[in-house]
């Protein structure tokens, strides 16, 4: 109705007319002789609507069409690349290594990897910005009411001890290395009053703690807790993506590997951890402090296996959960974070399509109220509580997935420890003998903090 007002007042000369039908007839005839012509203002929404529907259509064109999207890794490596010759580096204050064919192709690895990732299918509809906005915003406002927002630690309560009684047992192999399955009851349950509390108790794959440990047949030894990352949780998976078998054999250690909720054998989607990093951001929140609570079970009952050390070590999503866990659990002798994520709010802004990301900010859910919801469950919220020369970290300069920025964040705020930064993506530190090595000396030395050394085998 605006839009036609302004029309007919643009077309219809004004004037006196000697009688109102004279006037009329003048307007008829001025109508059928003037090619309407809508006014400047009127033709740039016309072309910026246009502009703009073109585009929406062009984005759903590329995100419906995998090979489509496979193909944005190249201008995004080029982007990576040009970024790292023109600034000389990767993330603030991480200079870029020397650019090679083979860390071109991890990147363009990662970068393909994200984009067939960036499925339709994944992103969320209208109602669910308004149901995720909901919840955030109630979480805060429950959040700063219990104190737990000013003090993160209290938000995480003290699980029970862990027994072997509560144990179920048994034996398999995979890649060559025998190890045992070992199942209990998780017992936690979110608190009744916290959102999204009875979707996480719906999931009843996820209700059975799961680990699988490789040890030794007798001896009393260090033990690491070796935490698998995104989309992983199987044997197969964790034992090449955790260096078992170096851990195990040439370090003469004892590795105890814990499931993630909603990964393995607890996943409730196809996808292993699909639920728990999901738009369902308080499915994070959930998921990372049953993983502590779970984790924290498992450290005190290796406390009474024998254990003459405890170190932590944990790949991607693994590096988030010991980084968290080294700030709420005492005595761990060291902890290793390879490739880690260590802010979930902020990864998530940077990888959503743009659309995704304007309307969560619209929708008040990536204007801090995430950031405020995730400080309980933040690895920045807490200092470390294990000797600064026994916290370790490694990161790839070409990683897409975790990001430098990410690595170089946690090492900051751990008081810049040893750090070992290698020429790769996201995966490329299984192909690094350099960060092998490095995962190797760390964990020794964190065997060795109490005078035994591991003895291999």
């Amino acid at each position: 109705m605006a839009q036609a007002r302004q029309e007919i007042h643009g077309l219809a000369a004004p004037g006196a007319a000697r009688g109102v039908g004279e006037g009329l007839v003048r307007r008829e005839s001025a109508l059928r002789a003037v090619p309407a012509r809508p006014a400047p203002t009127t033709l740039a929404r016309r072309v910026a609507a246009d502009v703009a529907r073109r585009y929406r259509w062009a984005e759903r064109f590329v995100v419906r069409r995998s090979a489509v999207r496979a193909a944005m890794a190249v201008p995004r490596t080029l982007g990576f690349l040009g970024s790292a010759l023109t600034t000389g580096n990767v993330a603030d204050a991480v200079p870029a290594p020397t650019l090679t064919v083979a860390l071109a192709a991890q990147v363009a690895m990662d970068e393909a990897l994200l984009a067939l990732a960036m499925t339709p299918s994944r992103f969320p509809h209208r109602a669910d910005y308004e149901q995720v906005e909901s919840e955030l915003h109630a979480a805060r406002r429950l959040h700063a009411r219990r104190g737990w927002s000013a003090r993160p630690g209290s938000y995480h309560r003290r699980p029970p001890a862990l027994t072997d009684g509560d144990l179920h047992r048994s034996h398999h192999s995979a890649l060559g290395t025998s190890y045992e399955r070992i199942a209990f009851d998780s017992g936690f349950t979110p608190r009744p009053d916290e959102p999204g509390a009875e979707r996480w108790s719906s999931y009843l794959p996820n209700r059975t703690a799961v680990a699988h440990l490789v040890r030794h047949a007798s001896g009393d030894r260090p033990w690491v807790i070796a935490v698998h990352g995104f989309c992983m949780g199987s044997p197969v998976m964790d034992f090449r993506g955790l260096h078992v078998a170096r851990v195990h054999r040439e370090l003469g250690m004892n590795v105890a590997l814990p499931v993630l909720p909603l990964h393995g054998p607890r996943k409730v989607t196809r996808l292993s951890g699909e639920a728990l990093l999901s738009f369902q951001l308080m499915n994070a929140v959930h998921g990372l402090t049953q993983a502590v609570w779970d984790i924290r079970r498992l450290i005190g009952w290796v406390r009474t296996q024998g254990a003459t050390s405890i170190s932590l070590y944990g790949v991607s999503l693994g590096g988030y959960v010991v980084s968290l866990l080294a700030g709420l659990e005492d005595g761990i002798d060291a902890v290793v974070a390879g490739i880690p994520v260590s802010d979930l709010p902020v990864l998530f802004g940077r990888h959503s399509p743009p659309h995704v990301r304007d309307r969560a900010v619209e929708h008040h859910i990536l204007d801090g109220t995430a950031d405020e919801v995730f400080r309980v469950v933040a690895p920045m919220s807490f200092d470390a509580r294990v000797p600064w020369e026994r916290r370790f970290v490694f990161a790839g300069y070409g990683d897409r997935l975790a990001l430098p920025d990410q690595a170089q964040r946690l090492w900051r705020h751990w008081d810049e420890p040893s750090i070992c930064w290698y020429p790769g993506n996201h995966v490329g530190y299984l192909w690094s003998r350099q960060v092998g090595d490095y995962v190797a000396d760390s964990l020794c030395l964190g065997a060795s903090s109490k005078g035994r050394v591991p003895t291999p085998t």
